[in-house]
């Protein structure tokens, strides 16, 4: 597709409707998490030194369409203005006298955040009225919050049709290396996919069949098509009701051309807690008092073998229980691999979801891949080929 960038826009003195994604975990009042907001500033610091007013709305939590103190960005607002390192006004609502009036006060280079767009119930249902309401007060839009472009709602894609919209700095990374990863790869391309159920990722999977080369299946989910195929998986976690489906999704990829890649081996043990007493076993041996928690070496060796033959990955889901020691052996093993071939240049390697990213932390590579991407249910969407209505609305 093609959408519109920063690239030669002029902003200078033109207010700018910043659409962003300020929704950071906080626990106990505090921001735990500033990642999303590092991400943001590249923009807001192109839009402001290029002298555009810059005001910035965003969701945060789910207030209903009410008014919830607890669910304020004021305090994003000062998170914001910490990572600038420059003052950040706060406009006590996205629309109405309270953000026309802070919007009035803002001089060239400025930064506004607005309320929480949810306090208003027609957000979610992407009302004409409250993006009419949202537009009014800007001149230019720009989308950077492609973790909320799956969707359709007035400040991500309804406000896009009524002023000329643009895609912010982090939303075109992302586009780029999505496109990099599935739109037009460098072949072989291999897909790992973990997770644990197979039901949840149907749409994901047969898409994938379709794009990849080689279809790593890991987590539970492998469970689930190992038992498809007739191998007693013992107590292992899986989904009996999907092992039709699962076969379906196995004569899919066959037909398409696409490798599936199972575990030959397991790192089982009879409870799941931390650093039980575990036996490595094939596949074929899983005990029936047991559980499969981690894939085995030997399928980390043959996944490690395998990587080394391709140009582009795309990973979404752990291996194993990567939450809890030894179960996270696998998925740290193969995320140095990955970052090893990526950081020599043999390998783009584009990974997202939020279990994810948090093993990638975990195994201390999440700088070390090509991009690695904060959207949770947009990054799905767009592995599953759905289109975002967010980045629908930017095409040019």
């Amino acid at each position: 597709m093609s959408y519109r960038t920063l690239d030669g826009l002029d902003v200078a003195g033109k207010r700018v409707l910043l659409r962003a994604d300020l929704n950071v975990p906080v626990r106990d009042g505090k921001i735990t998490d500033l990642t999303r907001i590092e991400r943001l500033s590249p923009t807001i610091r192109e839009l402001a030194d290029k002298g555009a007013k810059v005001i910035v709305c965003s969701h945060f939590d789910r207030p209903k369409g009410k008014r919830v103190p607890e669910m304020s960005l004021a305090p994003m607002a000062d998170a914001l203005a910490h990572v600038l390192g420059k003052p950040v006004a706060f406009a006590d609502d996205c629309i109405g006298p309270p953000a026309a009036e802070a919007v009035a006060k803002l001089a060239n280079g400025d930064v506004l955040v607005l309320e929480n767009t949810r306090f208003h119930a027609g957000e979610e249902k992407n009302d004409p009225e409250l993006a009419k309401a949202l537009a009014a007060n800007a001149d230019i839009f720009v989308n950077d919050a492609f973790s909320a472009a799956h969707r359709a709602h007035a400040s991500t894609e309804g406000v896009a049709h009524l002023l000329p919209a643009y895609a912010g700095r982090l939303m075109q990374r992302e586009l780029e290396a999505l496109t990099a990863a599935l739109g037009k790869p460098v072949r072989p391309v291999m897909a790992i996919v973990g997770g644990s159920k197979v039901s949840t990722k149907l749409d994901l999977l047969g898409n994938l069949v379709t794009k990849v080369d080689f279809l790593v299946i890991g987590g539970a989910m492998a469970n689930t098509f190992l038992a498809a195929e007739g191998i007693s998986v013992g107590k292992s976690l899986q989904e009996a009701e999907m092992h039709a489906t699962a076969l379906e999704i196995v004569a899919k990829a066959k037909a398409a051309g696409c490798e599936i890649v199972l575990p030959v081996d397991a790192v089982t043990a009879t409870e799941f807690r931390a650093d039980p007493p575990i036996k490595i076993v094939d596949v074929h041996a899983i005990p029936d008092d047991a559980m499969m928690l981690d894939v085995g070496p030997k399928t980390v060796a043959a996944l490690i073998a395998k990587l080394a033959t391709v140009k582009t990955l795309v990973w979404n889901g752990p291996l194993g229980a990567f939450e809890i020691t030894p179960f996270d052996a696998a998925t740290v093993a193969l995320a140095e691999a990955v970052a090893g071939l990526t950081q020599n240049g043999s390998l783009l390697s584009v990974a997202g979801g939020g279990d994810t990213v948090s093993a990638l932390r975990h195994a201390g590579v999440s700088e070390k891949m090509t991009y690695v991407s904060s959207a949770g249910g947009a990054f799905l969407e767009w592995m599953e080929g759905k289109t975002l209505p967010g980045v629908a609305a930017l095409e040019a």
